[in-house]
């Protein structure tokens, strides 16, 4: 695939062309609302394509959002349902691609769908780590066919990006550009309680440079601590610098959510925001930030720019606070406690302490290792000794 700066170029011509066409592959709750936030974007240059196998459950989803979406009178996206296709199956998932030439592929497929994982791992073994291979399963498949088409897309995955996008990267593989979810879930629920502390109503004026894995996001926002881990943090507001103790802040994050697909909403907006960001930046010229896990492949998750270096459109991690060096340091140290040691050499590295548990809890032997080329029996396995008896109890 050509570099993503290059893919940005080719975006950039079509947004100013108001040609805009955004792919989401999966139309399941993370698909449905992500479909339903972009309708009510009201801007008749985005093309909507919906990607599956079953034509008559995406119908029946597109259906309900383009209803809705008239009710509100925010109705100009042209919406169409591309079906039967397989995600096992690369050159099914080439021939969509191909077809549409979309400016923007959203993956929001599930090898295992309609189960939240962590309702499995959190209480068991505090860890998601475990469920990587399985997260990677069908993004492996997508960014070969995007590969093999060279498609010009700009590419943002759903399913914990922290390890799966530098898995493929450390693989040599085309990987995805941005993650969505994990640390865009924090950052709003910091904002509300940075806003309290002061005592002040505008909480959008609140900013962050902050870095971390998924492990904080679940933990910061379930117990209010971090596991006792410094994670880099600057506070603003209004452009200020404020002097906040990052212990208060984190202990007013805990508040209460849905534990089911209602929890999708988040994921989904955070799609969204990517999509903006980018949009924005190429319509006004000015600079957006976004929060993004595995983005350029890098273990957890960064504060990332969008805007225009040397007159061309770009992103990058923002180190205009932190040093990449000090955010990496912390966002490994968030992901060995989310169960992942270490992914090198197309190799994704379990910790001892996550083998450990997953022997005491669920009685299944879990590989120290797990190569690029054993994902699909490690997914497997995970399936059937794992999921299975735990849904069956």
């Amino acid at each position: 695939m050509k570099s993503l700066n290059e893919r940005l170029q080719v975006v950039e011509e079509h947004v100013k062309n108001d040609e805009i066409t955004i792919m989401i592959i999966g139309l399941g709750s993370v698909g449905t609302y992500l479909l339903d936030f972009l309708v009510s974007k009201n801007d008749p240059a985005i093309k909507l394509v919906v990607v599956g196998r079953n034509q008559e459950k995406m119908q029946s989803d597109v259906n309900i959002v383009r209803v809705a979406g008239l009710i509100r009178e925010l109705n100009k996206s042209e919406i169409i349902v591309e079906a039967g296709v397989d995600l096992n199956d690369i050159s099914s998932i080439e021939n969509a691609i191909d077809k549409h030439n979309p400016d923007f592929i959203v993956n929001s497929s599930r090898a295992y769908p309609g189960l939240k994982y962590g309702s499995i791992s959190w209480n068991n073994v505090r860890a998601y780590g475990i469920w990587t291979p399985l997260s990677i399963k069908f993004t492996k498949n997508i960014m070969e066919a995007c590969d093999n088409v060279d498609t010009d897309a700009v590419v943002i995955n759903t399913s914990y990006s922290d390890a799966v996008i530098p898995w493929l990267k450390s693989a040599e593989k085309a990987y995805p550009d941005f993650g969505s979810g994990n640390l865009n879930h924090l950052i709003p629920r910091m904002k509300f309680a940075v806003a309290d502390i002061l005592g002040v109503d505008d909480f959008w004026n609140v900013d962050f440079n902050f870095a971390a894995a998924h492990f904080h996001d679940v933990v910061i926002s379930k117990e209010g601590q971090t596991e006792g881990v410094e994670l880099p943090l600057k506070i603003y507001y209004k452009g200020e610098e404020q002097d906040i103790n990052h212990d208060e802040i984190y202990s007013r994050c805990s508040i209460s959510m849905p534990v089911d697909q209602k929890r999708n909403m988040m994921n989904a907006s955070s799609n969204y925001r990517i999509i903006s960001a980018i949009i924005d930046a190429i319509r006004t010229g000015e600079d957006q930030k976004v929060f993004s896990p595995g983005v350029f492949g890098h273990i957890g998750g960064y504060p990332v720019i969008i805007g225009y270096k040397d007159n061309n459109i770009s992103a990058w991690i923002d180190e205009s606070v932190f040093t990449f060096d000090e955010m990496d340091k912390a966002n490994r140290e968030s992901l060995a406690l989310d169960g992942v040691e270490d992914i090198k050499d197309a190799t994704l590295i379990y910790t001892d302490d996550l083998i450990d548990k997953v022997k005491n809890v669920f009685e299944a032997d879990l590989p120290k290792e797990v190569k690029y080329e054993d994902i699909e029996k490690t997914a497997d396995f995970l399936i059937e000794k794992i999921i299975t008896p735990q849904l069956n109890k």
